[in-house]
C-alpha cells in the first residue's frame, strides 16, 4: 500500500468527505495496478461539485500530470493532448496564437478528462452546444487493458456514452480537440438590468438572435413583483476592428495571474440571509457594468479571480444546485421554483440563469430550456428541502447536472434520466464488472453496490 495515498477527498462544494486511495496516473501502467486490488475512478482538477470523483476506500487516480500537449495542427485549430490538460493550460499557450477553447464553463481550471465526464457547457450553449461538440476523438483505458479510440464512427456507442457518463466507463488517456479562430482574447457586452421574471424572459428572447453569449445573474431572494429580478449580460467576441486604440494594440492578451484568495474556511455565520442580501446588491453593481469591452477572463471565468472561494461556505460545505426545464410552461414553473427557493430558508447565493439549446449524448444534462444554478450552504434545512425541489423540477420536465450533483436518490435521478437503461448497457459491454466506480455511481445505481475494496 506505500505506492497509495489515503487522503480525505471532496469535490468544489466540500461535500460530502470521502476517504479514498490516491494514486498518480502518468500511464496507463499506473492504472492496472489499482484495477487488481479494487474499483478506480479518475480525478482532475477537482471542479466537479460533488463525489463525482471520489470513491470510498477505494482508487481514485489524479490525472493533472497526465497533461503533456501531443500535436498541434495550426491550419485547422487541432489540438491532440493528453486527458489531464487544463483550459488554463491550452488559453495560456494557445490564445497568443489566435485560439481558444470552443466551449468554456464557469472556471478555467477543469482538465479535458472531466470536461468529457461532466459534458461541460458555458454561455453559449443555445449556439455552441456542450463539450462533445468539440471532441474529435479520444482514447480510453477500459478495465481489462485494452486502449480504445472513440469517435462518431468508431466505437461510437462509446463515444457518446462518455459525454456525461462521469467518468464511470474507464481512464480517458488522449483526446483530439477542435479550438476556434479568434481575433482578440476580449468580447463585446452589453449588461441588462432586469426588473422581474418577465422582463427576463422577454429580454432572452429580444437578444438572443444578437448575442452568442448570454447569462444572468437572479436574486434568489427576490419575492412578489420583484421575483426574477436581476441583470442580465450579453456578449459576442471582439473583432479586431472593434477594439478601441489602447486594446488594440494587444489584442491577444492573456490573464494575469490573481493573487488573492480565500486562506481558510470562513465561519459558517458568515454567510446568512442578510449578508446575502447585502452581497447580491454588489453583485448586480458589479454585473451591470457599463464596460462595452471585457477580457475573456473576467467574461467566462470571474470567480476564478479568487483562488478558492469555495471556502467562504465554510467547513460544512455547499451543494450547487442545477436543473434545467422545458421552455414549454418554462415561466409558470420557473416562478414556482423561484418562490420554493426564496421560501425554503436555505439561503442561496451565486445564481447563474441562461437559456439552453438541443442535447446530446446518453447521460449528459442539457436540453433546450431554461437552467438555473444555485449554491445552497450545507444545512439541515437543506437535505429537507432539496426533495421537494427534486419533485418540482421532475413535474415540470426537468432534470438536475449530475457533474454537480450531491444530494439525488437513485429513484429520483431514474426518473429524470429514463434513458439511463442506454448507457447502463453500454457500461455492461465495455466494464461488465464494474471496475470503475465512485460514489455517486453507487449512489445513483449506476454501478453495482458491492466493490473490491483496498
Amino acid at each position: 500500500m506505500s505506492l497509495y495515498k489515503q487522503e480525505k477527498l471532496a469535490g468544489w462544494g466540500n461535500y460530502p468527505v470521502s476517504e479514498s486511495y490516491v494514486l498518480p496516473v502518468r500511464d496507463a501502467g499506473d492504472v492496472a495496478g489499482a484495477l487488481e486490488r479494487g474499483t478506480l475512478i479518475a480525478r482532475g482538477l477537482g471542479r466537479s461539485y460533488g463525489d463525482q470523483a471520489v470513491n470510498d476506500h477505494c482508487y481514485v487516480g489524479d490525472c493533472t500530470k497526465l497533461n503533456r500537449f501531443l500535436a498541434w495542427d495550426a491550419a485547422e485549430g487541432i489540438l491532440e493532448c493528453e486527458a489531464g490538460v487544463s483550459l488554463e493550460e491550452i488559453i495560456t499557450v494557445f490564445a497568443p496564437r489566435g485560439w481558444l477553447p470552443m466551449i468554456c464553463p464557469g472556471t478555467k481550471f477543469v482538465t479535458i478528462g472531466g470536461a468529457i465526464a461532466n459534458d461541460i457547457h458555458g454561455k453559449a450553449h443555445h449556439i455552441d452546444g456542450s463539450f462533445a461538440n468539440c471532441v474529435l476523438s479520444f482514447t480510453i483505458l477500459l478495465a481489462d487493458g485494452r486502449v480504445l479510440t472513440a469517435s462518431r464512427t468508431e466505437h461510437a456507442d462509446l463515444f457518446q456514452a462518455n459525454f456525461g457518463g462521469l467518468g464511470l466507463l474507464g481512464v480517458i488517456l488522449t483526446a483530439r480537440l477542435q479550438l476556434r479562430k479568434v481575433e482578440t482574447t476580449y468580447f463585446k457586452q452589453q449588461s441588462i438590468k432586469i426588473r422581474d421574471l418577465d422582463h427576463m424572459l422577454e429580454a432572452l428572447d429580444s437578444y438572443d438572435a444578437d448575442y452568442n453569449y448570454s447569462v444572468a445573474w437572479i436574486d434568489a431572494l427576490a419575492k412578489g413583483p420583484k421575483l426574477g429580478s436581476g441583470v442580465l449580460t450579453l456578449g459576442n467576441a471582439a473583432q479586431l476592428a472593434d477594439l478601441p486604440p489602447s486594446l488594440r494594440k494587444e489584442p491577444l492578451k492573456l490573464h494575469k495571474n490573481s493573487k488573492l484568495t480565500v486562506p481558510f474556511f470562513l465561519p459558517s455565520f458568515t454567510l446568512n440571509n442578510v449578508t446575502v442580501r447585502v452581497l447580491n446588491r454588489v453583485i448586480a453593481f458589479v454585473q451591470n457594468s457599463s464596460k462595452t469591452f471585457i477580457h475573456y477572463e473576467k467574461f467566462f471565468f470571474p470567480l476564478d479571480a479568487i483562488h478558492h472561494w469555495n471556502r467562504g461556505y465554510g467547513k460544512r460545505g455547499f451543494v450547487q444546485y442545477q436543473f434545467v426545464i422545458p421552455e414549454t410552461n418554462g415561466r409558470q414553473h420557473l416562478a414556482e421554483i423561484l418562490t420554493m427557493i426564496a421560501q425554503s430558508g436555505c439561503t442561496p447565493f451565486l445564481n447563474v440563469f441562461k437559456r439552453m439549446g438541443e442535447g446530446q449524448g446518453i447521460l449528459s444534462f442539457p436540453f433546450k430550456g431554461y437552467t438555473l444554478a444555485i449554491d445552497f450552504p450545507v444545512s439541515k434545512a437543506l437535505f429537507a428541502f432539496t426533495p421537494k425541489l427534486d419533485a418540482k423540477v421532475l413535474a415540470a420536465g426537468g432534470r438536475l447536472y449530475l457533474g454537480k450533483d450531491a444530494l439525488l436518490t437513485e429513484t429520483m435521478f431514474k426518473a429524470m434520466y429514463p434513458q439511463y437503461e442506454e448507457w447502463v448497457a453500454v457500461k455492461r459491454k465495455y466494464d461488465p464488472e464494474g471496475k470503475f466506480s465512485s460514489n455517486i455511481g453507487r449512489r445513483l445505481g449506476l454501478i453495482g453496490t458491492s466493490t473490491l475494496h483496498a
